[in-house]
């Protein structure tokens, strides 16, 4: 083989390693919902609960948990009575944006 054929072949596999790393990130059922959500604005979490009416509470408390580790979401608790925590998007997060407007603007060829 030779050296450019080998070039290759390492930019592809590790263009299918970034790939498959992304994909794993945000196909979560409800993640990108979640993040389009919070493309504007903070949101607490009955706000986020109210806005997807079809996501049980153990499901939506697991995802935000996972968009946080992940580094996609913050989440700010506030010392308060009754107590108050608010979730948004980090700069990590906001590069998804436009992942989820492709999508809206294909989607409704496969309806």
């Amino acid at each position: 083989m030779t050296e450019d054929t080998n070039a290759n072949e390492t930019n592809v596999i590790a263009t299918q390693l970034i790939i498959k790393r992304a994909v794993e990130i945000i196909c979560g059922k409800w993640r990108l919902t979640i993040i389009h959500l919070l493309r504007q604005e903070k949101l607490r979490y009955n706000e986020i609960k109210r806005l997807i009416p079809e996501i049980s509470e153990k499901v939506l408390v697991h995802e935000l948990r996972q968009l946080v580790e992940l580094g996609l979401l913050t989440k700010q608790s506030f010392n308060e009575m009754p107590p108050r925590v608010e979730y948004m998007l980090t700069d990590k997060g906001r590069k998804i944006l436009p992942v989820i407007d492709l999508l809206r603007e294909v989607g409704p060829e496969f309806m």
